[in-house]
């Protein structure tokens, strides 16, 4: 996802139902993985909405790219949030990941959701 319109492949999938399916928050798209925080009506519905996202992410990347396969990893790790100030540590990670990484801008996608 070095390349900037991979990472657009994805940011669009991430913000296509958002509003609808799910709410997205914050989300920073890194060289070889996604950070992101969004909120879902039940557990059901992210685990659908996330195979949904990878499949489909998966086949315009492969298409784009002239390869074929497994793009991303089987299993997603995903995790509960349980409290505001939880919340805003990982708004936080996500905004630091890239920083982190020694990223430059151009190097990685962000979106902040605005509250």
């Amino acid at each position: 996802m070095r390349s900037r319109t991979i990472a657009e492949i994805v940011a669009k999938s991430l913000l296509h139902f958002d509003g609808s399916r799910y709410e997205m928050g914050d989300f920073v798209i890194m060289p070889n993985h996604v950070h992101l925080l969004a909120t879902f009506p039940t557990e059901r519905d992210m685990r659908k909405q996330a195979a949904s996202w990878m499949r489909f992410t998966a086949r315009q990347i492969n298409v784009r790219l002239g390869t074929s396969g497994h793009f991303w990893q089987q299993e997603p790790f995903d995790h509960l949030v349980r409290s505001s100030e939880q919340y805003e540590m990982l708004r936080n990670y996500i905004a630091d990941n890239p920083k982190k990484a020694g990223l430059t801008t151009g190097n990685f996608l962000h979106h902040r959701r605005e509250d």
